[in-house]
């Protein structure tokens, strides 16, 4: 049995859950259900993201404390996953009392290890509001195209990036008034340490299988031995900001890429507390356990080398693998820099601040060639479009469920299209319509309401033994090694585009065999009853394959058939004449295109 620890990336406390958030919940979701029907120890935790700038403001916008925001946040991101069935074994924030007590830990170890430095840095300072400005929330006019109302890290008409000092008629987003500069001591961690480029490049070249466009993108940015390419982070805010103070240093607070990832670990602590699991053997750096990421490509950097170099670096395991997936969301069209909403806000630099301009040009050229790479690969549109909300593009989770559509279509969907790479996804929501009424409907549920009529009236419900050594029910058991491997892999649309084949295979049975047609003959009765066994136990074994995906449908067919919650190896245990079926009840319905148009209109508003 494996012990394995899984973690999706922490949604930002300042907005709602979005479809494209969901690619990330319901792929990892897949792969830890599928886990658990192995048999595997496996725990999901998540939490949300809820310190910085955007926070405090919005909490200031809206008159409510941070906390207050924060708290109202988590309900609403905890009742979207709920509702499409995103099973975290705990679900957190990282305002936490384990999240402050294990960064403090941590950025202690770090500081011992002589890796974090003090330094003086120049700073944009809002003389009305009295607090530095992050980069994004500074605008003027772009100092290349002369461009109007852009962020003081980079154009959104022509795409240059620069330092806010470098924009014309700089002003305040917060408050209006034209920034002034100011020094403030600020606190770095030394990714630039020859111990810590010595550690990537190992941990991100050889020692973990990433991707392989993420280790490629890794070897760009550590480089070769006797190279030094990474920047320092700063880890440090300054006052007013809502985080945790830094130790021995009032007034200067954590930055919230610093306790965001160890919110991972404050997640598993309280769930460690909570059914009195060992936490340090799970966590320490000689441990058997497992430990896997599921991220969006766009904070690879954090996740493939600031992470792990914390980790390492204050006496912690690294992750046995980090996953990257591509987009669904056309958001990060405009600017990576609004690719790391999801954490940051677009409050804070996504990347780490120098004391220098020269530091600064170089990771800002980090960041341009970042946001090249991904551009390049592609963003993905809805319907061929950027996501748009007066396009009816930017589509909320919690639409989905008030406009009536099945959650199970969309992770069915989703699942059809995933992949281990980080190719982005594009959803079509005609090919969406199609997709689930062919597949999930016309080709899977189908199969049991052909049969399970003729069984429960004719046959009490009572399979035949004899029918269970049929071809075709062997046919389907052979497949489970690949479709395991599959999932196993996240190759979840290959798997799919199997069961598929399975399920036309069994409708083929069942085409060919005609139980209606058989059904008017009373002297083929046992010729019936075989068929309809066959045709059932195999509907069985699909809805075993299917279970990571569509778990209510799993769930209602256990309760059809009268059987334990299935597990991957009862792929080889076959109905029995000893337990009968219950009457047939519908297990999903068709997708109905005004569905679709309500959730348009609804996204409209």
């Amino acid at each position: 049995m494996r012990r394995i620890l899984v973690t999706s990336a922490l949604p930002y406390a300042n907005g709602q859950i979005h479809i494209g958030h969901l690619v990330e919940y319901i792929q990892t979701d897949i792969w830890v259900r599928f886990q658990r029907m192995r048999g595997h120890e496996v725990h999901y935790v998540g939490a949300d993201d809820t310190h910085g700038t955007p926070i405090m403001l919005r909490a200031e916008k809206e008159g409510l404390t941070p906390k207050e925001l924060i708290a109202n946040v988590w309900k609403e991101h905890k009742r979207d996953f709920d509702n499409f069935l995103v099973s975290f074994d705990n679900y957190y924030s990282t305002d936490s009392d384990e999240n402050k007590q294990l960064s403090e830990q941590i950025y202690i170890k770090l500081r011992d290890a002589g890796l974090i430095e003090k330094r003086a840095i120049e700073q944009a300072y809002d003389p009305v509001k009295e607090m530095f400005l992050p980069d994004r929330f500074i605008k003027g006019e772009c100092p290349k195209c002369g461009a109007k109302d852009q962020y003081g890290d980079s154009c959104e008409k022509c795409g240059a990036t620069y330092a806010p000092t470098d924009l014309k008629n700089p002003f305040s987003v917060v408050s209006g008034a034209t920034p002034i500069r100011k020094v403030s001591d600020h606190y770095f961690f030394k990714l630039s340490d020859p111990r810590c480029e010595s550690f990537l490049r190992e941990w991100t070249q050889v020692k973990t299988p990433l991707q392989a466009e993420a280790r490629n993108k890794m070897k760009e940015w550590v480089g070769e031995p006797g190279e030094s390419k990474l920047g320092d982070w700063d880890i440090s805010r300054d006052a007013p900001y809502f985080g945790f103070e830094i130790p021995d240093a009032p007034g200067k607070y954590f930055y919230v890429w610093l306790d965001a990832p160890i919110g991972y670990y404050a997640s598993f602590l309280n769930l460690c507390q909570q059914k009195g699991l060992n936490f340090e053997e799970w966590v320490k750096p000689d441990t058997t356990t497992e430990q896997y990421h599921f991220i969006g490509k766009d904070i690879l950097y954090f996740h493939t080398l600031f992470w792990p170099a914390t980790l390492n670096f204050s006496g912690y395991r690294t992750p046995t693998n980090v996953f990257a997936h591509g987009f669904l969301t056309a958001m990060s069209c405009r600017l990576l820099g609004e690719s790391f909403d999801i954490h940051g806000g677009g409050a804070d630099l996504p990347f780490p601040h120098h004391e220098n301009e020269a530091a600064q040009t170089r990771c800002r050229g980090h960041h341009q060639e970042l946001a090249k790479y991904w551009m390049h690969n592609g963003f993905v549109t809805i319907n061929g479009e950027k996501m748009s909300k007066s396009r009816g593009t930017f589509i909320t989770a919690n639409s989905v469920i008030e406009c009536g559509l099945n959650p199970e279509w969309l992770r069915y969907y989703f699942a059809a299209k995933l992949n281990a790479s980080m190719e982005d996804l594009d959803l079509n929501l005609q090919d969406f319509t199609a997709r689930v009424n062919s597949d999930l409907l016309g080709k899977y549920i189908n199969i049991a309401s052909r049969s399970a009529g003729f069984l429960v009236k004719r046959f009490g419900g009572i399979v035949d033994d004899s029918a269970m050594n049929h071809p075709l029910l062997k046919q389907l058991a052979d497949a489970k090694d690949e479709i395991a491997d599959l999932y196993e892999t996240r190759e979840f649309a290959k798997a799919l585009r199997r069961v598929m084949e399975l399920a036309d295979a069994v409708n083929g049975f069942v085409d060919s065999n005609k139980p209606w047609e058989i059904a008017k003959d009373p002297s083929k009765e046992q010729e019936l009853q075989t068929i309809c066994s066959v045709t059932l136990e195999a509907f069985r074994r699909l809805s075993l394959y299917l279970k990571p995906v569509v778990p209510n449908v799993a769930a209602g067919v256990e309760k059809f058939f009268n059987i334990a919650p299935m597990t991957w190896d009862d792929i080889d245990q076959s109905l029995s004449s000893k337990q009968a079926i219950n009457p047939y009840q519908h297990l999903m319905t068709r997708v109905d295109p005004v569905m679709i148009d309500q959730l348009i209109a609804a996204n409209q508003q």
